[in-house]
């Protein structure tokens, strides 16, 4: 069994506090891997990052990324589709980015989580 497809209560703390984050995020909006630590109040964006690649294939990935809003090296194109999916904002890549892949548009999409229930 893949660490991504353990059962829940097999996940550390903070990596199951870290995905329920990510959960909440809706649709067409997203988090930095560094909004994700402040919002939980510990760690930082490396261990966030750490935890998505580790255990995040179970919950809506594309919705937590880097600061500067460029796609995940590996996953472009599937998180591409998720984002024109559920309309992200995006922003045109520029010619001198590789493949010319656009970036989320972080200005518009970022969402700072104040909707959540239950987060003070």
């Amino acid at each position: 069994m893949s660490e991504e497809n353990l059962p829940a209560a097999a996940l550390p703390e903070y990596a199951e506090r870290v995905l329920e984050v990510a959960e909440l995020i809706p649709p067409g909006r997203v988090m930095t891997y560094g909004d994700v630590a402040e919002w939980l109040e510990e760690g930082g964006p490396r261990q966030v990052g750490r935890v998505m690649a580790l255990y995040g294939g179970a919950v809506p990935w594309w919705r937590v990324l880097r600061a500067d809003g460029v796609l995940l090296p590996g996953h472009e194109l599937a998180a591409l589709a998720h984002y024109r999916d559920e309309g992200t904002p995006l922003k045109e890549g520029s010619r001198a980015s590789e493949g010319h892949l656009p970036r989320v548009d972080m200005r518009r999409a970022r969402w700072d989580g104040e909707r959540a229930e239950g987060h003070t």
